[in-house]
């Protein structure tokens, strides 16, 4: 791996692919143990710095970090110096003067976790910036489908809902792409990005593309990041034509959601319920992935580091 892990573009398939075959040999059944800690990082620090709301990524990486036996602290921006006017540099070099091991960061800005990676010796992860990226939810996302399918080349997902403003979308449809998968985006015109041909993917408006696909990834309408732009004629229009239930899916399809669920909106609260659906097997995937990515990401620099240092020796006896 990099020193950082900013966007799913900076792995290729084959680190993917091991960090969840990481996960998965060391860290799945963790959970089910008596003792759900190993000392795999004891000593080290990891502090979480975020920025915005947050249940699910917040808490499965504070406990990835404890149960890896790091010392973990958690900064959150509404109860710290940042609603006194710090700025994220100074937040970060103040952090950094700590001498962390990782900074994990979920900013509402696209680029803040590359903007403090600059700042700091620590590796950074990206927990999501604004409408970029959250790569370590794809790579959970994908772990969730390996476990449900198998192998995963050919796979056929639709992504419906407000992609638009979805750093999910935009880190799924790149890491599905990369492990072969095909992805279809589903919404109306108004919630695709521009120029949403570039990313590789079909385009669909109506869900009749649903009768395609292998797996359907649900994405809620984010209407605080809309603005004062009304991008919909009503919610109730949206809701009539995109909520998916039961009704809509054939047998043997499965339903993602990266959290949080809105009953109702993107998903029908019986579909919500069924067995259908992954979505607290992706909570349960997201602990490990985090896990295997913090591991992975100071034991590789620590190989790095010693591989380094052996090449300087040989260079110097040579």
């Amino acid at each position: 791996m990099n020193k950082d892990l900013l966007s799913i573009d900076d792995l290729s398939r084959e680190e993917m692919e091991s960090i969840l075959a990481t996960a998965r040999k060391d860290f799945l059944d963790l959970s089910r143990r008596d003792i759900k800690k190993v000392p795999t990082l004891r000593g080290r620090t990891i502090i979480d710095l975020f920025y915005e709301k947050s249940t699910r990524t917040s808490t499965s990486f504070e406990l990835a970090g404890k149960r890896l036996s790091a010392d973990v602290i958690n900064v959150k921006a509404d109860s710290s110096a940042v609603g006194k006017g710090e700025s994220l540099k100074d937040t970060v070099l103040t952090l950094n003067a700590y001498a962390p091991d990782i900074i994990v960061i979920r900013h509402p800005h696209v680029g803040a976790p590359a903007f403090i990676a600059r700042y700091t010796d620590a590796h950074v992860i990206n927990a999501g910036d604004g409408k970029g990226g959250h790569p370590t939810q794809c790579l959970l996302d994908i772990f969730s489908l390996q476990r449900e399918y198998g192998e995963l080349q050919g796979l056929k997902v639709a992504i419906v809902g407000d992609i638009l403003h979805s750093r999910v979308a935009r880190s799924n449809i790149a890491g599905f792409r990369k492990m072969g998968m095909e992805v279809t985006l589903v919404a109306p015109p108004a919630l695709l990005p521009r120029g949403v041909e570039t990313l590789g993917a079909r385009v669909s408006h109506t869900l009749d593309v649903l009768d395609d696909v292998d797996v359907v990834y649900l994405l809620r309408m984010q209407k605080e990041r809309h603005g004062s732009t009304i991008l919909v004629p009503s919610l109730r229009e949206y809701i009539a034509r995109y909520c998916v239930g039961r009704r809509h899916l054939k047998r043997g399809q499965k339903v993602l959601h990266p959290g949080p669920i809105n009953r109702g909106v993107e998903i029908e609260a019986e579909l919500a319920d069924s067995g259908e659906n992954l979505i607290l097997q992706q909570v349960e995937a997201g602990l490990a992935v985090r896990m295997a990515i913090m591991y992975r990401i100071i034991v590789d620099a620590a190989a790095l580091q010693d591989t380094a240092g052996a090449r300087a020796v040989q260079a110097v006896a040579d």
